[in-house]
């Protein structure tokens, strides 16, 4: 299984050198560049970048995906179609999805939204040093904790009832009640089952900074 890094141009600390294949998004090329590490795609408008930032990453970068600042997606959205485009069975991680424009985040949070994203929710991953998001389609779910993270919490694109079973905060139809986000659960040394009849499901583990 190929495993590829998007580095967008959010909050960033070191980013893992294990990968096979790294892309930038926008400024988050720079980054790559100055981790040392291969920068095999670029990708974005590059509105956030200098004209000489601009030309040491097309000098860069293997593939240079430049695109007009006036489009239908974002810039993470573009590297996601480019990346799964060339590798559809790829595990994708995305730094740097964080800590910028609010905007960004909640669009970020919405990938599966995108229907040309929506076949590949389950292959993306959002991670930073305190959280990191996975995406689910419909269904019934195992998800298992990831180490050093303490919270769990889930909610779904739509309306429709979820189901939560063992973690420390079960939700049923016993005990069923409405909210956006159920934050905050905790797993109890087991993974916990997810459900929901339809929507997509945003499964976010965190803890608290340090």
């Amino acid at each position: 299984m190929l495993n590829i890094a998007l580095v967008a141009g959010g909050d960033l600390q070191a980013i893992p050198k294990h990968f096979d294949l790294y892309c930038g998004i926008d400024r988050g090329s720079l980054f790559v560049i100055e981790e040392n590490l291969p920068l095999t795609y670029a990708v974005g408008d590059f509105d956030s970048v200098s004209e000489s930032e601009l030309s040491r990453i097309k000098m860069r970068a293997k593939h240079m995906v430049q695109s007009p600042a006036e489009k239908n997606d974002t810039d993470t959205e573009l590297a996601l179609k480019t990346v799964f485009g060339d590798y559809p069975e790829a595990e994708v991680t995305i730094f740097g999805a964080f800590g910028g424009r609010l905007d960004h985040l909640l669009a970020n949070l919405y990938l599966p939204s995108n229907p040309d994203l929506k076949p590949f929710m389950s292959q993306i991953s959002l991670v930073d040093q305190q959280n990191h998001v996975q995406f689910r389609p419909s269904g019934c779910h195992l998800i298992h904790q990831v180490e050093g993270m303490t919270y769990v919490s889930f909610m779904t694109t739509g309306q429709n009832p979820l189901t939560i079973k063992g973690a420390k905060y079960d939700l049923t139809s016993s005990n069923y009640f409405e909210k956006k986000i159920y934050s905050s659960n905790e797993f109890i040394g087991q993974p916990i089952e997810v459900s929901v009849d339809s929507d997509d499901i945003i499964i976010i583990q965190s803890r608290d900074r340090s």
